[in-house]
């Protein structure tokens, strides 16, 4: 049986990337096509490129940043393959920051808030991340209070 575990671990162990550094061999080097040479990207500003940007230009003229309590919503779980942390609400006009208050475990999280179409008493969608630092329910619609800023 001790034979048998010890076989079991030295197999488990051949698939792990570390174990051939760990024994003395060599990683592969990294396979580059012919002619792709690295380029440095011009990062030197030049006065001709500068712009001023107003207030006007970030936000334009469908929305503002919304600041303080926007409301309560019924979360459902957004697309679990988009990380991060975020809520797709229409009680925001414009991508901005925010917070989300969960009462059930009295846990709050920073979010960035995602505008979508809909009217304000419209659900929202919670990122799955967000859903576990919440303690929420994945499978469940918890009500989350949403607060700007």
């Amino acid at each position: 049986m001790r034979w048998m575990m010890f076989g079991v671990c030295g197999l488990a162990l051949s698939a792990c990337d570390v174990v051939p550094q760990w024994a003395g061999g060599t990683r592969p080097a990294a396979v580059v096509a012919e002619g792709d040479e690295p380029v440095a990207p011009d990062v030197a500003a030049k006065p001709e490129d500068e712009t001023v940007i107003g207030a006007d230009d970030v936000l334009g003229p469908e929305g503002e940043v919304s600041i303080g309590t926007l409301g309560r919503t019924v979360a459902s779980l957004g697309n679990a393959a988009e990380p991060g942390l975020w809520l797709k609400t229409p009680l925001v006009s414009v991508e901005q920051p925010g917070r989300v208050y969960y009462d059930a475990t009295n846990t709050t999280v920073d979010v960035t808030l995602i505008p979508i179409d809909g009217p304000a008493t419209a659900g929202s969608r919670l990122s799955l991340a967000a859903m576990q630092a919440l303690g929420a329910p994945l499978t469940g619609l918890p009500e989350v209070d949403v607060f700007g800023g």
